[in-house]
């Protein structure tokens, strides 16, 4: 491997960990308005203490890598983004209650639901998503953050970037530790 490759890689690696961020940050947005609207008020959504539902960022970079060779093509976008992430739904709510014993949402009132964690209505809205993710979404946050990577100087991206990623280790010891039970 040659050091243009390296060089590429590190970059690739560290803008998916910022799309990682700006995902969990817009899935918290979509969840807390959400929440708002059915519920009348303001609650906090997901396991973590800040504004961030990480299932959505790891949910993103997931459909952004398998459907990177589908743009324009709606119907595998959609079949593709649903299934996935109502796979990845279903084992993070299952992963989350038993680590837990805690779930963080429920679909069993919905028609076609598997096990309250999983729904089709749900399957839908995933496949929807991904194709606005893939076709509006990204394109515009690419273009957004390649423009604004040439503003910032190299080391201090590397900077913003060791304090997201500690700030998110840090909210996720002390929401685990929250969260266990004694």
């Amino acid at each position: 491997m040659n050091e243009l490759t390296v060089v590429k890689s590190n970059e690739k690696f560290k803008d998916m960990i910022l799309y990682f961020f700006i995902y969990s940050f817009i899935g918290w947005i979509l969840e807390t308005i959400y929440a708002f609207f059915v519920l009348g008020y303001f609650v906090k959504r997901g396991f973590l203490i800040g504004p961030i539902c990480p299932i959505y960022g790891f949910g993103a970079i997931l459909l952004i890598l398998l459907l990177r060779n589908c743009k324009g093509k709606p119907l595998s976008q959609f079949l593709i983004a649903g299934f996935t992430f109502t796979v990845f739904e279903y084992v993070a709510s299952y992963v989350l209650e038993v680590i837990f014993g805690l779930r963080w949402w429920d679909y069993s009132e919905d028609l076609l639901n598997l096990q309250g964690r999983v729904s089709l209505s749900y399957s839908i809205i995933w496949g929807a998503l991904g194709i606005l993710l893939i076709e509006g979404i990204h394109p515009y946050i690419f273009k957004l953050l390649e423009k604004n990577k040439k503003r910032i100087r190299p080391k201090f991206q590397d900077l913003i970037i060791i304090i997201l990623v500690a700030t998110c280790i840090t909210d996720f010891i002390f929401s685990t530790i929250k969260y266990l039970k004694p």
